[in-house]
C-alpha cells in the first residue's frame, strides 16, 4: 500500500473536529510539492486535506486566512481554511509534515483550454478576484521560497553551469543559455508598475470550472491553490496566465503556438470582472508579460536541466530529467518567439479593451 493509500497520519485525524466523527479518504491530484487528499465527513462536509510542503513558510497559512476572508466578505467565492481544534491554521506533526485542513469547493478543473469561451470566463474571474482584493491593506508574509525573483533564476543558471561543466547536455544548456540571455536583451528591464495582490500561479488547473461538460464547461466559477499570494505587478499575474492559457502545445512540447484567440478573450474577460481603470504604464507591460515569464521559466528549465533535483519529470516518455527539461526549456523559448511574433497584434488588443488607461 502506497503512502497516499495509507492516508494521514492519526495526529492528523485527531487535530480536527470536522474529521472526528468519520469519514472517507481519498488520494487527490498529484502535485509538484503537497500530498493533497479529498475528505468526505460525515453530515456531508466536504474537505482539502493537504501536508505542505516544508519549501514553504509556514506563514503562507496567515496570508491564505487573511485573503480568503477579505475576498468573502467581497462577496467572492473562495475556499477557507479550517481551524484545528486549538485554533491554529495548520497542525505541525514534526517528521510527519506540516497538515492544513480546506473546505473544498464545487467544479472541475482542466489541464488546458478548450475555447475563447473558458478564456473569456476565467478572465473575468481573475478580474472580479482582482476588483475584491483592490482594497486588500493588510501586509503579506514572504512565502519561504524564491519566486518571481528573474534576476536570481539567472544567477542559478550560471552557478549551475559552473558546477555541472562535465554534464553531458551541457554545451545544451549553453545554447539555451545564450538564446535566453538574447531574450532578455531584447526586452530591456521590467516595467515600473504598482504591486497589487496577485495569485502568481494561474496555470488553467487551479481555475475551476462549474462542471465537466455541457455549457457548465465554459463558466469559471472559482480560483484554488493560494500558497503563492504577493504583491507584485499585474504583468506577473498575466505572464504566468497566458504562458498556460494560451499555448495550445502545452510546457512538454518543444515548439509552442500560441492562441490569439485565447489571449484576446481573456483580457477582454478581465476588463469585465475588473470593472475599473488602470494606468497606462501598466496596460502597456502587458504586452511583454508573456514574454518574460517564458524566459524566466526557460531559465529555470535550464538549471534543472543540469541540476536534475527540483522539478518533476515524466518516466514515461524521458530517460531522465535532463531530457524532460530541456524540452521544457526549449518549449519556453518557443513561446517567447510565438509571442514575439505576435506583438503587434497583441497590442492593438490591449488597446482596444483598455481605451482609457491613463
Amino acid at each position: 500500500m502506497s503512502d497516499a493509500e495509507a492516508g494521514p497520519p492519526d495526529g492528523v485525524r485527531r487535530a480536527w473536529s470536522e474529521l472526528e466523527g468519520g469519514f472517507e479518504i481519498e488520494p487527490g491530484t498529484t502535485g509538484l510539492l503537497h500530498q493533497t487528499y479529498r475528505v468526505n465527513a460525515s453530515g456531508g462536509s466536504r474537505f482539502v486535506l493537504q501536508r505542505v510542503s516544508d519549501v514553504f513558510s509556514s506563514a503562507i497559512q496567515q496570508n491564505i486566512a487573511a485573503v480568503t476572508r477579505h475576498l468573502a466578505a467581497r462577496g467572492f467565492g473562495t475556499f477557507e481554511l479550517v481551524e484545528t481544534n486549538e485554533g491554529d491554521l495548520f497542525r505541525d506533526l514534526g517528521s510527519d509534515g506540516r497538515w492544513r485542513l480546506l473546505t473544498r469547493l464545487d467544479g472541475v478543473s482542466f489541464d488546458r483550454l478548450d475555447s475563447s469561451r473558458q478564456a473569456r470566463s476565467a478572465g473575468a474571474l481573475v478580474g472580479r478576484f482582482h476588483a475584491a482584493l483592490d482594497d486588500f491593506d493588510a501586509s503579506l508574509a514572504p512565502m519561504g521560497i524564491p519566486f518571481r525573483e528573474t534576476a536570481l533564476y539567472r544567477e542559478r543558471l550560471v552557478d549551475a553551469m559552473a558546477r555541472h561543466g562535465n554534464h553531458d547536455r551541457f554545451a545544451d544548456v549553453a545554447v539555451l543559455r545564450e538564446r535566453i540571455e538574447a531574450g532578455f536583451a531584447h526586452l530591456g528591464a521590467p516595467p515600473e508598475t504598482r504591486d497589487r495582490v496577485i495569485h502568481a500561479d494561474l496555470k488553467i488547473s487551479n481555475v475551476l470550472f462549474a462542471d465537466a461538460s455541457g455549457p457548465a464547461r465554459d463558466e469559471a466559477v472559482a480560483l484554488i491553490d493560494f500558497d503563492t499570494l504577493m504583491r507584485f505587478p499585474l504583468h506577473g499575474e498575466w505572464g504566468d496566465a497566458w504562458r498556460s492559457w494560451c499555448n495550445r502545445r502545452g510546457e512538454d512540447e518543444r515548439e509552442a503556438v500560441f492562441d490569439l484567440d485565447v489571449f484576446s478573450a481573456s483580457i477582454e474577460g478581465f476588463v469585465e470582472g475588473f470593472d475599473r481603470p488602470i494606468e497606462r504604464a501598466e496596460r502597456d507591460s502587458l504586452l511583454e508579460a508573456t514574454e518574460r515569464l517564458a524566459l524566466e521559466l526557460a531559465t529555470r528549465y535550464a538549471t534543472d536541466a543540469l541540476n536534475e533535483s527540483y522539478f518533476a519529470w515524466d518516466q514515461a516518455r524521458f530517460e531522465r530529467a535532463a531530457e524532460h527539461n530541456l524540452v521544457r526549456a526549449e518549449g519556453q523559448l518557443s513561446l517567447f518567439e510565438a509571442a514575439q511574433r505576435g506583438r503587434s497584434d497583441r497590442a492593438e488588443i490591449l488597446e482596444a479593451v483598455f481605451p482609457d488607461a491613463v
